[in-house]
Protein backbone atom coordinates (compact mmCIF):
# COMPACT_ATOMS: atom_id res chain seq x y z
CA UNK A 1 0.00 0.00 0.00
CA UNK A 2 1.11 3.35 -0.11
CA UNK A 3 3.11 5.12 2.92
CA UNK A 4 4.39 8.50 2.85
CA UNK A 5 7.03 9.05 5.77
CA UNK A 6 8.11 12.17 6.59
CA UNK A 7 11.15 13.26 8.70
CA UNK A 8 13.24 16.51 9.64
CA UNK A 9 10.87 18.31 11.27
CA UNK A 10 12.07 19.85 14.99
CA UNK A 11 12.31 23.29 16.93
CA UNK A 12 14.50 25.88 14.72
CA UNK A 13 14.83 29.79 15.20
CA UNK A 14 14.14 32.28 13.42
CA UNK A 15 16.27 32.79 10.40
CA UNK A 16 17.17 29.31 10.78
CA UNK A 17 17.13 25.77 8.12
CA UNK A 18 15.40 22.65 8.14
CA UNK A 19 15.36 19.57 5.65
CA UNK A 20 12.17 17.81 5.67
CA UNK A 21 12.37 14.30 3.74
CA UNK A 22 9.38 12.38 2.78
CA UNK A 23 10.12 8.66 2.45
CA UNK A 24 7.91 7.16 -0.51
CA UNK A 25 6.79 3.34 -1.05
CA UNK A 26 3.80 1.19 -2.63
CA UNK A 27 3.36 2.92 -6.02
CA UNK A 28 5.97 3.91 -8.86
CA UNK A 29 7.32 7.37 -7.23
CA UNK A 30 8.70 8.58 -10.42
CA UNK A 31 5.45 8.64 -12.56
CA UNK A 32 3.88 10.98 -10.18
CA UNK A 33 4.03 14.85 -9.35
CA UNK A 34 4.55 15.40 -5.51
CA UNK A 35 3.19 18.11 -2.87
CA UNK A 36 4.11 19.17 0.65
CA UNK A 37 1.50 21.31 2.39
CA UNK A 38 1.07 22.63 6.40
CA UNK A 39 -1.50 22.63 9.05
CA UNK A 40 -1.59 24.83 11.76
CA UNK A 41 -5.04 23.94 14.68
CA UNK A 42 -6.56 26.89 13.75
CA UNK A 43 -5.73 27.41 9.83
CA UNK A 44 -6.98 24.67 7.52
CA UNK A 45 -4.10 22.84 5.39
CA UNK A 46 -2.52 24.79 2.58
CA UNK A 47 -0.30 24.15 -0.08
CA UNK A 48 3.76 24.90 0.45
CA UNK A 49 5.09 23.86 -2.33
CA UNK A 50 5.05 20.98 -4.85
CA UNK A 51 7.58 19.65 -7.94
CA UNK A 52 6.24 18.20 -10.78
CA UNK A 53 6.62 14.07 -11.73
CA UNK A 54 9.72 14.91 -13.87
CA UNK A 55 11.25 16.98 -11.83
CA UNK A 56 10.85 19.85 -14.32
CA UNK A 57 8.52 22.06 -12.95
CA UNK A 58 8.23 23.65 -9.40
CA UNK A 59 5.51 25.96 -7.69
CA UNK A 60 5.64 28.03 -4.16
CA UNK A 61 3.40 29.42 -2.52
CA UNK A 62 3.73 32.94 -2.32
CA UNK A 63 4.38 32.80 1.67
CA UNK A 64 7.64 30.78 1.06
CA UNK A 65 9.17 31.86 -2.31
CA UNK A 66 12.26 32.22 -2.23
CA UNK A 67 12.92 30.56 1.32
CA UNK A 68 12.02 26.91 0.37
CA UNK A 69 13.09 24.88 -2.23
CA UNK A 70 11.49 21.30 -2.85
CA UNK A 71 13.23 18.58 -4.76
CA UNK A 72 13.48 14.61 -5.92
CA UNK A 73 14.96 11.95 -5.53
CA UNK A 74 13.61 9.13 -7.88
CA UNK A 75 16.48 6.38 -7.13
CA UNK A 76 15.65 7.05 -3.42
CA UNK A 77 11.85 7.34 -4.31
CA UNK A 78 12.02 10.35 -1.59
CA UNK A 79 10.86 14.20 -1.99
CA UNK A 80 12.50 17.21 0.09
CA UNK A 81 12.00 20.25 1.17
CA UNK A 82 14.64 22.69 2.26
CA UNK A 83 13.84 25.26 3.95
CA UNK A 84 15.67 28.70 4.89
CA UNK A 85 15.34 32.19 6.53
CA UNK A 86 12.62 30.46 8.72
CA UNK A 87 10.02 32.22 10.42
CA UNK A 88 7.80 31.93 13.20
CA UNK A 89 4.64 32.01 11.19
CA UNK A 90 6.39 28.79 9.05
CA UNK A 91 5.70 27.15 12.57
CA UNK A 92 3.34 24.01 11.31
CA UNK A 93 2.50 20.17 10.83
CA UNK A 94 4.29 19.67 7.31
CA UNK A 95 2.85 17.10 5.51
CA UNK A 96 4.08 15.48 1.70
CA UNK A 97 1.54 13.96 -0.70
CA UNK A 98 1.16 12.14 -3.66
CA UNK A 99 -0.68 13.21 -6.41
CA UNK A 100 -3.37 11.81 -8.19
CA UNK A 101 -1.47 11.86 -11.66
CA UNK A 102 1.41 13.38 -13.33
CA UNK A 103 0.26 17.11 -13.75
CA UNK A 104 3.16 19.70 -14.78
CA UNK A 105 0.49 22.79 -14.35
CA UNK A 106 0.02 25.23 -11.22
CA UNK A 107 -3.64 24.30 -10.82
CA UNK A 108 -3.50 20.58 -10.21
CA UNK A 109 -0.73 20.90 -8.10
CA UNK A 110 -0.79 23.46 -5.70
CA UNK A 111 -4.98 21.94 -5.52
CA UNK A 112 -5.36 19.42 -2.25
CA UNK A 113 -7.99 17.90 -3.90
CA UNK A 114 -5.84 16.81 -6.40
CA UNK A 115 -3.61 14.57 -3.92
CA UNK A 116 -4.73 11.02 -3.19
CA UNK A 117 -2.15 9.87 -0.37
CA UNK A 118 -1.12 12.33 2.67
CA UNK A 119 1.75 11.36 5.27
CA UNK A 120 1.22 11.93 8.66
CA UNK A 121 2.95 14.95 9.00
CA UNK A 122 6.34 16.48 10.66
CA UNK A 123 6.10 18.99 13.51
CA UNK A 124 8.46 22.28 12.45
CA UNK A 125 8.81 25.02 15.45
CA UNK A 126 10.50 28.16 14.47
CA UNK A 127 10.73 30.05 17.59
CA UNK A 128 13.17 32.23 19.66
Amino acid sequence: QVQLVESGGEPAHPGGSLRLSCAASGFTFSRYSMGWFRQTPDKEREFVAAISWNGAYTYYADSVKGRFTISRDDAKDTVYLQMNNLKPEDTALYSCAKNEGDPIGSIRLSRKKHYDFWGQGTQVTVSS
